[in-house]
């Protein structure tokens, strides 16, 4: 059966802490499997060139990502009030942490929700984060990556531990708490190097703005290339995002993908575990205004989703 998730609201029309709570416990009580955050530290007022969303030349970031709560500490507080229902990151953005801190970071998170982490990461876009708090340039991002996933292997493993890159270096060290479960990585990826570090490095691919077909597609030559590579293809999962800022029925004919009101989203739902995709989660706090709306919204998605037999 495919999971399904929803993101919590970390958005600034939301109260951090006492929403954040309130929907946590819904949504494990609702039955969905996951619960999901994002990572955005600002939003640019110039947002020309460069600057624009994506590193499109102007095209404008949405409102709703002014003010967004941090991501591990909104997550953190979901992990104390639930006991079943997994914890996913959907993406960090791993050049703007110190490896060794965001390993540890995950872990404990881990740890303490006695296992219930997905790590969703990827390595970012925007030249005005990178300019404000990235750990290394943009244009290092990609190796920043890298070093991190070396050096989280080396942290979540047994003690002691050593690694060395080219900025970081442990000598043999005790480092934990531990992850109470192999934590599953998974990567954010578009490009055709991105997509390759996916098949050597990841537990699977997270996707956002694509369609049904450019998963199926995508996700076929994922596959192919691990099985070319000697690795088990079904060893890579597909978590797919579906971003909607609005719940507005479409009557365009035909609809485009992810435009729509609820009964309309849960077709794409299952349009997605047509392709392929293991695991789908909804960007819905984006589209309501209260945690109330959010719960009531969550709760209808949840019963055509599964009454669809999806």
């Amino acid at each position: 059966m495919l999971k399904l998730g929803v993101s919590l609201p970390q958005f600034q029309h939301f109260t951090p802490g006492k929403d954040v709570v309130a929907a946590a416990r819904a949504m494990e009580e609702i039955g969905f499997d996951s619960l999901w955050v994002f990572e955005r530290v600002l939003v640019p007022e110039d947002q020309s060139g460069p600057h624009g969303l994506y590193g499109v030349p102007g095209l404008p970031w949405p409102e709703q990502y002014r003010g967004v709560a941090d991501a591990l500490v909104t997550l953190a507080t979901a992990a104390a009030v639930t006991s079943r229902i997994a914890l996913g990151t959907g993406v960090l953005v791993v050049p703007l942490h110190l490896p060794m801190r965001l390993a540890r970071e995950l872990a404990t998170l881990d740890a303490a929700s006695g296992g219930r982490l997905i790590a969703g990461l990827g390595s970012g876009w925007s030249p005005d984060e990178f300019a404000a708090v990235g750990a290394v340039p943009l244009t290092g991002r990609g190796r920043a990556l890298d070093d991190f996933l070396d050096i989280a292997a080396e942290v979540w493993g047994p003690n002691p531990v050593s690694f060395k890159t080219r900025r970081f270096e442990v000598s043999g060290a005790d480092i934990g708490p531990k992850p109470a479960h192999r934590i599953p990585v998974l990567l954010g990826a578009a490009s055709e190097k991105a997509l390759a570090r996916v098949v050597r490095r990841a537990d699977g691919w997270v996707a956002s703005g694509v369609t049904p077909e450019q998963v199926k597609a995508t996700l076929g030559g994922l596959r192919a290339a691990a099985e070319a590579a000697g690795r088990d293809p079904q060893s890579i999962s597909c978590t797919v995002q579906i971003g909607t800022l609005d719940l507005t029925e479409s009557t365009a004919s035909p609809r485009p993908a992810y435009a729509g009101n609820v009964a309309q989203l849960a077709e794409d739902v299952a349009a997605l575990a047509e392709a392929g995709a293991d695991h789908v989660y909804v960007t819905l706090p984006a589209a309501v205004r209260t945690v109330g709306e959010l719960i009531d919204k969550a709760s209808e998605l949840h019963d055509r989703v599964r009454a669809s037999g999806v």
